[in-house]
């Protein structure tokens, strides 16, 4: 159960579920994807069914807490007519929510969670404290209730000051029914507590075992209160490519640069990810040899509001394109023919998948230095990592990738680090067997391990 699902637009943890499914299918299991939508229907989509369950309003309680009643609900049917053996759900939303969990349990049905953005624990949705620090992660109320309204635009010293003021007052303002504006950021310390609660709830009694997807998010799970013993340590992993047109890889495997250099940026559009800093950094230098072709996917209408934006500054500048989104099956053919991706994320990443996707491509990432990007880049080897988030950094960056005698042909040339669907269908399958059958000898052997 992921937060979307295909033909609408996705992001990678979509794509990884797609891919996820495939390799789980090549193993013998039976696979079913439900996610929310804009009404009942069930369809089938690249062989597997697809379960779409409508959703309702909600309250802001609701929201911040157990979310959607209609979606529930509509679940519950989905459940107990497609009788799942396991439930694994990749998304933790208002739609996909704690009372999901619990139908299942009520269900005798496992759960298994994987965490795949940071919105999951950090209100704010970035896990940086303040907007530029990397946070520990720990779910503390006074703190994220003032990170998350500085977000929002308030003045920090404001936030802080909202921080203080007790849950109480907020429960005071929601039951005489003030709302909006100012009454919204005074029941902010209530939201952030009833959010927490709604987190620590999920995540330590109605999930059965949770997969964290980079070192990052095993140590925030830990840091609120997850046993460590419940958490496995699983990478996302390419689709396994189908072979790939004869020279391809011979292209991406060669060390000798494009003239002009060619990189890529592949992404949602959306602020976090970054495209604007490249498009000011190749502002700062009009004079580079270079070609940026940017595939970015706009889902929603204020995404195709920023895509618009995007295009629009980008409109005097010919090095940059932009580009069709590629089809999932499409991306490492696609990457092949680049000299490097661009990853310029301003938030925590789990991943991203693309990383891997360009490895497979056999060309080097230059990313921030952030989350699962920097633990995945090696700095020097496999890419270059941009400790600064500005477009200055990004530009010395790009010029140093184009300029530096011998860098780029070193860093296309090294061997990448590869991880496929398969091998995480495979980490999966030892959790799925372990929790069917609790009794078996290697049951307690996986939890907790890096597999």
């Amino acid at each position: 159960m992921p937060f979307c699902y295909y033909p609408d637009p996705v992001g990678g943890t979509e794509t990884y579920v797609a891919a996820l499914a495939e390799a789980q299918q090549a193993n013998g299991y039976e696979i079913a994807i439900t996610a929310p939508g804009e009404k009942n229907q069930t369809y089938m989509h690249q062989g597997f069914p697809v379960h779409r369950f409508g959703v309702g309003s909600m309250s802001l309680r609701q929201l911040y807490g157990e979310g959607d009643p209609t979606a529930a609900a509509n679940v519950e049917e989905i459940l107990d007519r497609v009788r799942p053996d396991i439930l694994h759900l990749h998304a933790f939303t208002g739609a996909v929510s704690p009372p999901l969990a619990r139908s299942a349990g009520l269900r005798k049905i496992p759960v298994v969670f994987t965490y795949h953005t940071p919105t999951v624990t950090c209100c704010r949705g970035t896990m940086l404290e303040w907007g530029n620090r990397v946070c520990d992660g720990e779910m503390r109320v006074k703190r994220c209730t003032g990170c998350m309204l500085d977000g929002k635009g308030l003045p920090k010293t404001a936030g802080m000051l909202l921080g203080t003021l007790p849950p109480a007052a907020g429960r005071f303002a929601g039951t005489a029914g003030l709302k909006g504006g100012i009454w919204t950021a005074l029941r902010s310390t209530e939201l952030v507590a009833i959010r927490h609660t709604a987190v620590r709830r999920f995540l330590l009694e109605e999930t059965d075992h949770i997969f964290a997807v980079c070192d990052w998010v095993r140590t925030v799970l830990v840091a609120n209160g997850v046993p460590p013993g419940k958490i496995t340590l699983s990478r996302q992993g390419t689709r396994t490519p189908s072979p790939l047109p004869a020279g391809t890889t011979a292209r991406a495997a060669s060390p000798a640069p494009s003239s002009p250099i060619r990189l890529a940026f592949l992404g949602r559009v959306d602020r976090v990810k970054g495209v604007d800093i490249l498009i000011d950094a190749l502002a700062l230098l009009p004079r580079l040899e270079v070609r940026l072709d940017v595939f970015a996917v706009a889902q929603g209408e204020e995404a195709r509001r920023l895509e618009k934006e995007l295009v629009a500054k980008a409109h005097f500048d010919p090095r940059i394109r932009f580009m069709p989104p590629v089809a999932a099956n499409d991306v490492v053919e696609t990457l092949c023919g680049y000299d490097a991706l661009l990853v310029p994320s301003q938030v925590l990443e789990t991943g991203p998948l693309v990383i891997y996707e360009a490895f497979a491509a056999g060309i080097p990432v230059v990313g921030s230095a952030l989350g699962g990007i920097a633990e995945l880049v090696r700095n020097g080897e496999t890419g270059l990592l941009v400790g600064e988030r500005s477009a200055t950094a990004w530009a010395d960056a790009i010029r140093r990738l184009i300029e530096e005698p011998g860098l780029l042909r070193k860093l296309k040339a090294a061997p990448k680090p590869t991880r496929s669907a398969k091998d995480a269908a495979g980490d999966a399958a030892k959790v799925y067997a372990a929790l069917l059958n609790p009794t078996a000898v290697f049951a307690g052997s996986l939890q907790g391990k890096e597999i």
